[in-house]
């Protein structure tokens, strides 16, 4: 029992806890919309894009999450507004605007401007430093995040699932995909030093897509959701301890378990599901 409790006698990893749980409830949050939306590769095109906006802003000697938080959103409004033409697909814009936003960033490390971070930790994520500001920074925007998501519950859900006739009913469809981009954008910028570059987006999409599998609602599948997120977070944590791996792959290995454990039982009950029917007929 003393080694399963050893983790906890560590300042560090006690932060470290909280900020998984809370970064991934955040991402569950979030990843809701996205996955529903159709957005899962604009979160993880965004994510490369603000890596760019990260070392511009260090270079530029910005706040790292004010530069990098506004570079995030320029380039989810610069893919919506390219997007909404019809002239190139979504997928193209994505492709052209995240990837132009990341060489920006790498091409400033190539000229040697004196980038100290330690860029496998921006790729993949730690734990290590995490301090009470960090916390406080991921408190506020799950705080703001869901006051927004509130107070514009309807709105978001009417353009979630049908924007056309919600734009016809006299939302302003505008306005939402600019809030969508600007929650999205901060979720990125908040959890990416944690999570990782590349594996901020698995951490958006995976417990969406499990509390998808596990209910038709929409209000149950949120909350179901930031349960699995936060859940994914603290074990994935917890195991990065005695495994010595990286806090982001820890918490998406642990995602995916989760969907390979609840696809299984889905899959299964459907088929009982079927064969009850073929029975009844």
């Amino acid at each position: 029992m003393s080694t399963l409790l050893e983790p906890f006698h560590s300042g560090f990893f006690v932060n470290a806890m909280a900020i998984g749980t809370m970064a991934g409830a955040l991402c569950g949050l979030v990843g809701v919309y996205v996955v529903l939306r159709g957005m899962s590769y604009i979160g993880h095109g965004l994510s490369h894009a603000i890596t760019g906006g990260a070392i511009a802003s260090f270079v530029m000697h910005i706040n790292f999450y004010v530069g990098a938080g506004i570079w995030g959103f320029v380039s989810a409004m610069m893919i919506n507004r390219v997007a909404r033409r019809r002239i190139i697909g979504a997928d193209a814009a994505i492709g052209v605007v995240t990837t132009a936003s990341f060489a920006v960033g790498i091409a400033l490390i190539s000229r040697g401007h004196g980038f100290t971070r330690n860029f496998e930790s921006a790729l993949f994520g730690s734990i290590l430093g995490v301090t009470g500001a960090d916390l406080a920074i991921v408190g506020g925007v799950i705080l703001a995040v869901a006051a927004i998501i509130f107070f514009t519950y309807r709105r978001l859900l009417f353009t979630t699932f049908d924007p056309e006739v919600a734009e016809a009913s006299g939302v302003n469809t505008d306005r939402i995909d600019s809030l969508m981009a600007f929650i999205l954008a901060g979720t990125i910028v908040v959890t990416m030093n944690f999570l990782g570059v590349l594996l901020v987006a698995a951490a958006l999409v995976i417990p969406a897509v499990i509390a998808r599998m596990l209910t038709d609602s929409f209000s149950k599948m949120l909350w179901m959701s930031v349960v699995i997120g936060a859940l994914s977070g603290a074990v994935g944590i917890y195991a990065s301890w005695f495994l010595n791996i990286a806090s982001g792959p820890a918490i998406v290995l642990t995602s995916a378990a989760l969907f390979v454990v609840t696809y299984a039982f889905t899959g299964a009950r459907s088929t009982r599901r079927l064969r009850t029917a073929d029975a009844h007929l």
